[in-house]
């Protein structure tokens, strides 16, 4: 079976959490992006670029999934497109949730689609120069913890952020060595005390060894 691998988290501490996920195609998770408004082209390009592909919609059950990260009743673009309404990722379906009068093609210039999540994500066709929000969808991400330590001989400050991007650079090209996906994404998380490594007790340490061998 095919896998591809999603976003990558590494903390290092004592342990680390490697998110990694097999894409199905039929498995996904849908991002909302209402930070910035793009035209439908450049919303398709980014979602390619951070997610999958811009939101297909093909059933109710998605419908809801996709209802439930949007916030207000926010216009958003989807990934259906008028050629013969094929979705942006090349797909086809039958399933359809076209909004009352829908679609009209006014002026001959809507070959888009945007969802109204103030009338339950019905579909509208628009302009496909408008900028709106717009839905991403990629794989679900699930977790695996596998435990790290770093042997610092060099005495450097792990903590500090140019080390920090050098040892996810490694980290990244022994994963590729590994035969893993070359677009997994690496990054370190915080512990409360807004640090990521912490120097390892070796008395601490070697007492518990002893303990263990009595």
């Amino acid at each position: 079976m095919n896998h591809r691998c999603g976003w990558m988290e590494v903390v290092c501490y004592a342990a680390s959490t490697l998110l990694c996920a097999p894409f199905s195609g039929s498995d996904v998770t849908f991002v909302f992006i209402n930070t910035t408004s793009m035209t439908w082209t450049a919303a398709q390009s980014y979602c390619r670029d951070h997610y999958t592909d811009l939101a297909s919609v093909r059933n109710m059950t998605e419908n809801q999934k996709i209802q439930e990260v949007i916030v207000g009743g926010n216009l958003a673009w989807i990934g259906l497109f008028r050629d013969s309404w094929k979705w942006s990722n090349g797909s086809n379906s039958s399933f359809s949730f076209w909004k009352n009068g829908q679609p009209d093609n006014k002026n001959g210039n809507e070959a888009c689609v945007a969802a109204d999540f103030s009338q339950s994500g019905t579909w509208e066709d628009w302009p496909c120069d408008m900028e709106r929000a717009f839905i991403c969808y990629g794989p679900v991400v699930s977790k695996k913890v596998v435990k790290v330590k770093f042997e610092n001989k060099k005495n450097l400050d792990l903590n500090d952020p140019a080390v920090m991007e050098a040892m996810l650079k490694q980290l990244k090209q022994k994963l590729r060595d590994q035969g893993l996906d070359d677009n997994i994404k690496l990054s370190w998380r915080k512990q409360a005390d807004g640090k990521v490594f912490h120097k390892e007790d070796k008395k601490t340490n070697k007492r518990r060894r002893k303990r263990d061998e009595l």
